[in-house]
Order: C-alpha cells, then sequence, then structure tokens
C-alpha cells in the first residue's frame, strides 16, 4: 500500500515529514547525506551576518540517553553562505532552510532581507532560543514583546516561509507561540534544547568551556513531546516537533501530539540512516493502520 507523506508548512510542500535539524548536519556538504529521497527539507545550521569563531573547546560531552553541546553557533557569516552553499542548495531536489540569529532585532531583519531571493534559499528557520550564546539566543525567545519583535522584523523584510524555533526554557510556551504567530510566522519548530551542565569531578570544573550546553538526545523527548502539544493547541499554524527523536515511534508520538512534521537531529550521530529508517517507519505504520495518508493520523488536541 502507497503511503502519501506530504505535507505543506508555511507555503512549503515537503515529500515527506522528516527533515534534518538544525547543527547536526552543518551546511548540507561537511557530511554525506545519505538517502536523500527520505529528507522533507534540511535545515542548516545557525548563521549571523558575520563570521563567528563560537566556543573554546571542549564542546560536546556524552551524557545518559544525551548529550550537551556548546558550540557557539560558529559559522561563516551571510556572504560564505551566499557564495559558498546556496548555489549547491538551488540543485537540490529538497528545500534548505536556514536558520538564522542575530544579536539585536534588527540583525535578524537585515540577515533575512540579505538572503532573501538568494536561489537555493528556500526560507528562514528564526532561532530564539539558543542556549549557547552570550548575547542574543534565549534572551529573544523568553519573552513574548521580544519574539513578535524579532519575528515581525523578519517577517516584512522576506516573502519567504518564515518558522520561528522555540526555547524549552519558558513558563508557557503556548504565549510565546501565539506572539510569534500574531506577528506573522508561518510555523513554529518545537523545541530547541534544554540548558544542562556536566561536571568533571578529576578536574573540578565542567566538561563544556562554555560551561553550560544544550541537552539533546532521548533524555528529552517526553519533555519536548508535551511542549510540542502545547504549542500545537495554543496556535493554529503548523509545529515542527523537535527533541530526541530516534525512531519513527518516538516521530509518530510528536505528530499524534499535533506536529505537522518532525525534525531529527542527534540520532544521526549514532546512526546515519536515523532520518531515512524514521521516514520508512512512519510509512510502515500508516500502512498497517490501514492510513492511505499522513494527513489522516488522528491527532490528540483537546481544546480547553
Amino acid at each position: 500500500m502507497s503511503v502519501d507523506m506530504t505535507v505543506r508548512i508555511g507555503g512549503l510542500q515537503l515529500r515527506g515529514p522528516v527533515m534534518a535539524a538544525s547543527g547536526t548536519f552543518g551546511y548540507g556538504t561537511e557530511v554525506p547525506l545519505l538517502e536523500r529521497r527520505a529528507l522533507g527539507a534540511m535545515v542548516s545550521k545557525g548563521i549571523f551576518l558575520k563570521p563567528r569563531h563560537g566556543t573554546a573547546p571542549p564542546r560536546i560531552a556524552e551524557t545518559p540517553s544525551g548529550m550537551l553541546n556548546a558550540i557557539g553557533l560558529q559559522g561563516p557569516g551571510a556572504e560564505a553562505l551566499i557564495r559558498d552553499y546556496a548555489p549547491q542548495w538551488a540543485g537540490w531536489e529538497f528545500p534548505v532552510l536556514v536558520n538564522i540569529n542575530g544579536e539585536s532585532v534588527s540583525d535578524y531583519g537585515e540577515l533575512a532581507a540579505r538572503l532573501d531571493g538568494v536561489p537555493g534559499v528556500a526560507g528562514f528557520e528564526v532561532n530564539i532560543s539558543c542556549p549557547n550564546v552570550e548575547q542574543g539566543g534565549m534572551y529573544f525567545g523568553n519573552d513574548p514583546r521580544a519574539a513578535a519583535a524579532v519575528t515581525e522584523a523578519v517577517r516584512r523584510r522576506t516573502r519567504l516561509p518564515v518558522w520561528v524555533k522555540l526555547t524549552p526554557m519558558v513558563a508557557d510556551i503556548g504565549v510565546i507561540a501565539r506572539a510569534v504567530e500574531s506577528a506573522g510566522a508561518d510555523a513554529v519548530s518545537a523545541v530547541n534544547t534544554f540548558v544542562g551542565m556536566s561536571m568533571d569531578i578529576n578536574a573540578y570544573h565542567p566538561r563544556l568551556s562554555f560551561g553550560t550546553g544544550g541537552l539533546s538526545g532521548p533524555a528529552i523527548r517526553p519533555l519536548a513531546v508535551h511542549l510540542a502539544h502545547q504549542a500545537a493547541r495554543a496556535v493554529d499554524i503548523p509545529v515542527i516537533g523537535v527533541g530526541g527523536i530516534m525512531r519513527a515511534e518516538d516521530a509518530l508520538e510528536f505528530l499524534i501530539a499535533g506536529c505537522t512534521a518532525v525534525q531529527v537531529g542527534t540520532a544521526t550521530f549514532v546512526n546515519p540512516k536515523a532520518i531515512a529508517d524514521v521516514h520508512d517507519g512512519i510509512a510502515a505504520y500508516l500502512a498497517t493502520k490501514g492510513f492511505a495518508s499522513l494527513a489522516e493520523l488522528p491527532r490528540y488536541l483537546p481544546r480547553d
């Protein structure tokens, strides 16, 4: 039985619901993109207007059922992205969205304007939730007015799809989701990593040079499913579920919780075929249940 796996998110028609999450595939050229047929889309590593060196090593520490990272959004800057990467994306059979970052509201708007209309750039994922930078990052994601201001600044400068990546480190994610929806977001990604810390008990200091890092992997999945569900109940725009997806069953939890699509990231560090496995597993599940399309999958979205 052939299952229709297509989804539509903020003006983009995707051939499948499984995407590569930002930061785990670089800009798509640093690591082999295995099983491209299964990729619905890719979100690039985060970019700023100007090049950034990021944090000093060590940058990654393994934790039980997960990992901490504090890369600090190292990147080549907008001009290098336009020159070196976007021309390659233009020839790929799936869309690439750019994860954009700024230290001020105006930075976000300027970066969107700089990349708007560049062949190969299919849209933006606005990062207002990175825990590993000293300026910007979660500051914008913790306050609904700041989140809305960033979203509006990007929306004014582009006609491309605008997705906003939300932080889990808030009291009520629905408030933030509604704020960015009202400011023009086409979708939200829920959620970014949780802030965590791991200590080296022999060196008597944190394992990461930045001190804290973003916790990802299966350890956070139940938390991420809950927050994605809360976001999906709060807004009418699509929600993209992110956080600890290792298998098709994990992705299906997000989809049943109200998400339109999912992103897979940390799983690819241990299984380069994770995205294909998740995509194929969802299709097999739907076929077994007798669903002709992903759209027929029941969603659990009770209203208050």
